[in-house]
């Protein structure tokens, strides 16, 4: 009988952080394919309005069809949201050097930014929203506040309400899942239970983001060796959407 447990008990698996990182940008990527290729390079969404929309998709089922495919890359974006809140604090715990880490994803925001407009809108500059990774340099910031004043349980509420009201007024992307994410994977670092209980109702705002927390129990905390890798990827991957946006509307 004990044999047969054994067998039936499922294998357990380990996860790394470049793991991890692997699945984030790879679910990233079908995010930023809905957003810029299908919504933006095919239905063109920014055209019309809701109303209008949604006669075209009826009248259409090509169209439709599109639509069905836009939502479901959609929902497997929101797989990534976790793994980054969740990445980007272990590195605040284990850095040797927290100046130079907010200086290069700060850069990697800058440098993102232009592929990110023109991916997402065709335009070089838009100001209606910024890249994630803007997102995770206020999340950074944040977490030296809550460091800085882990004595005062008042004063770290007012940081994170700061944090959001940022991410809300610079229209940063996932701004408030992952600075809240971020807040919780750190303050309840130390209490699986209320950490996973909280930081799935949080992601629930991406509807499938609750699944990434079960992938998470699995880390095995080893860091990443290759992260900078992984912030060349964002702005390579964005520039390349962005190209084909562009011979999409050029063969339109």
């Amino acid at each position: 009988m004990n044999d047969l447990r054994r067998r039936r008990r499922l294998p357990h698996i380990e996860v790394n952080a470049d793991t991890l990182m692997w699945y984030g940008s790879i679910t990233l990527l079908f995010y930023s394919i809905s957003m810029s290729v299908i919504q933006n390079g095919m239905l063109h969404v920014s055209r019309y309005s809701n109303s209008q929309l949604r006669e075209l998709l009826v009248a259409d089922p090509d169209l439709m069809l599109l639509s069905g495919w836009a939502a479901v890359f959609q929902l497997l974006g929101g797989l990534a949201i976790p793994v980054f809140a969740f990445l980007t604090v272990e590195e605040f715990l284990h850095t040797k050097n927290y100046r130079n880490d907010l200086l290069c994803i700060l850069g990697f925001a800058l440098l993102s930014e232009i592929p990110f407009d023109l991916a997402m809108s065709g335009k070089v500059f838009d100001w209606t929203s910024q890249n994630m990774l803007f997102s995770l340099t206020v999340g950074l910031v944040m977490l030296y506040g809550l460091r800085l004043f882990a004595a005062s349980k008042g004063v770290q509420i007012l940081i994170v309400a700061a944090a959001v009201f940022w991410c809300s007024l610079m229209k940063t992307g996932f701004g408030l899942c992952l600075v809240l994410l971020m807040a919780i994977y750190y303050l309840l670092r130390e209490k699986p239970g209320p950490r996973l209980l909280w930081s799935s109702l949080v992601s629930l705002m991406y509807v499938t983001g609750p699944v990434s927390n079960f992938v998470l129990k699995r880390y095995n905390g080893q860091t990443s060796s290759r992260k900078y890798l992984f912030l060349c990827l964002y702005p390579l991957h964005l520039l390349a959407l962005a190209a084909v946006v562009s011979l999409l509307k050029v063969s339109a």
